[in-house]
């Protein structure tokens, strides 16, 4: 039977195409949707996003904290049909580190991997690093892949792992296949497989879902919040997150390299406007990361909108407005919609705001040259406050395209890293992200809401803080077939 045509075959409309399929490669959240079906890792975050075993059985730490040995689960296999070992594990994480791939500061304390035996992997550190369970597990970045796979060149088109799912097809432009893995360790998944289609406009996902056409999409026009709440039709999840938006100034051009003139930006932007326009009031606006109801969440408030306020800091500045190259990107409407409200904020101030819009790769090549004066994206799946804060305001850190650098910031990160009371800890970021705003090395704007919706048709699925889409548990009770 055609998987296509399969009545158990879930099919999921996701907004956007991956730009690839190495997980240890791409930082798309739409590679990110499919290679969480794909992939596993050693450990991986629950529904409260509390650390649970994966691969991995069980662990323990050394004493002096420098030591962990994972017990590594017997008898997995990749789709491929080869056996999993330690061996994979300690390939999969000198990748990352030999090659500096997109995670590597998660193992910046990592002094050795080995692999004693086949069901055993010691990581050795230099320093206490009390969220190596998060950095290991937080995400499928850090996924165990094949070495096979890996060295015939095909992980990025054709990728081989150990999850519920194997990679089946893809039809570019249109949608990637899954088949469910019948020897998966955590049990054969309900679903045959799963179709993500790639609607990138959210009302032709909903009239999808709605028509029967699509059984789940997390592409819901925001407008249409409110009213399906009360459709009995379909289900629909408004799951707070631990995601957020900024905006980032290049500090490496003129005049963004003045604290007076990014901080007149921040009191120059409208940040309710801003949340109106691309969430319809889903959102929260938040001037820091981590929101409200998390536990590291700090208490910050300076940056009301004041145009008044703004104006006398680039008067301070001797700054008297300029031409600001915006790089957003279509396939993150948000950031479109977000900027023509940007452009109105900052009109008055002199700024003349010119939005260019590009595609997603275009959009990564010109934020890691450095080709923009101002962009907007969002930062998806933190779990721990060092997912929030190191590699985006480390002098040092691999995601720190505005090009910020401050001593401070830097010593209270490095020492975060290690800190393992956390009360201490806690005190550490507190310090940290309060200087990082007040320094503008990002304009905060909001933490979004996952909003999703799925047929009344599919059950055994969780809408997760994480955003993180797990098909594994779905299943679909379906009268006809396609």
């Amino acid at each position: 039977m055609d998987l296509g045509e399969s009545s158990d075959n879930l099919i999921a409309a996701i907004a956007g195409e991956p730009d690839q399929l190495d997980p240890h490669k791409t930082s798309a959240y739409f590679s990110f949707e499919v290679l969480e079906n794909v992939f596993d890792t050693l450990v991986e975050p629950d529904g409260n996003l509390e650390m649970r075993p994966a691969l991995a059985e069980s662990w323990e730490v050394s004493p002096d904290q420098l030591t962990w040995t994972f017990h590594l689960r017997p008898g997995v296999t990749f789709h491929d049909g080869s056996p999993f070992s330690a061996d994979d594990v300690v390939y999969s994480y000198r990748r990352i580190i030999d090659e500096q791939l997109t995670n590597s500061d998660k193992f910046s304390a990592v002094i050795d991997v080995s692999a004693p035996n086949a069901e055993t992997v010691v990581i050795r550190l230099k320093q206490p690093t009390p969220n190596l369970l998060t950095n290991i597990g937080g995400f499928k970045g850090m996924a165990i892949v094949s070495r096979r796979n890996v060295e015939s060149g095909q992980i990025a088109t054709h990728p081989v792992g150990t999850g519920p799912f194997a990679f089946s097809g893809q039809k570019s432009g249109d949608s990637i296949t899954l088949t469910a893995n019948p020897s998966y360790w955590g049990g054969a998944p309900k679903v045959s497989g799963v179709t993500f289609r790639f609607i990138s406009e959210p009302t032709t996902a909903l009239s999808a879902l709605q028509a029967g056409e699509i059984d789940w999409t997390d592409s819901i026009p925001p407008q249409r919040v409110a009213q399906l709440r009360d459709d009995d039709s379909m289900n629909l999840a408004v799951t707070a997150s631990n995601d957020y938006w900024y905006l980032a100034l290049n500090e490496a051009r003129k005049p963004w390299n003045d604290v007076r003139v990014r901080q007149a930006i921040a009191y120059g932007i409208d940040r309710d406007s801003i949340v109106a326009a691309t969430s319809y009031g889903t959102a929260a606006t938040n001037q820091l990361a981590i929101p409200e109801g998390n536990p590291w969440y700090t208490d910050y408030h300076r940056y009301r909108y004041d145009i008044d306020k703004a104006e006398a800091l680039l008067d301070e500045a001797g700054v008297s407005g300029t031409d600001l190259d915006m790089l957003v990107t279509s396939e993150y409407p948000e950031t479109v919609t977000a900027a023509q409200v940007i452009a109105d904020n900052l009109a008055p101030l002199g700024f003349t705001v010119n939005i260019r819009t590009v595609d997603f790769a275009t959009w990564l090549d010109e934020q890691n040259t450095g080709n923009f004066d101002m962009l907007m994206m969002g930062w998806l799946g933190n779990i721990d406050p060092d997912d929030f804060y190191y590699a985006q305001h480390h002098t040092d850190g691999t995601s720190n395209a505005q090009k910020f650098s401050d001593p401070e910031v830097d010593r209270l990160l490095d020492t975060g890293r290690v800190e393992t009371n956390r009360q201490a800890r806690e005190d550490l970021y507190r310090r940290a992200t309060t200087l990082i705003a007040d320094e503008v090395s990002y304009i905060y704007l909001y933490n979004p809401s996952v909003i999703q919706g799925w047929s009344t048709g599919l059950s055994g699925f969780e809408s997760r803080r994480d955003g993180a889409i797990r098909f594994r548990t779905a299943s679909l009770a379906r009268g006809e077939t396609r």
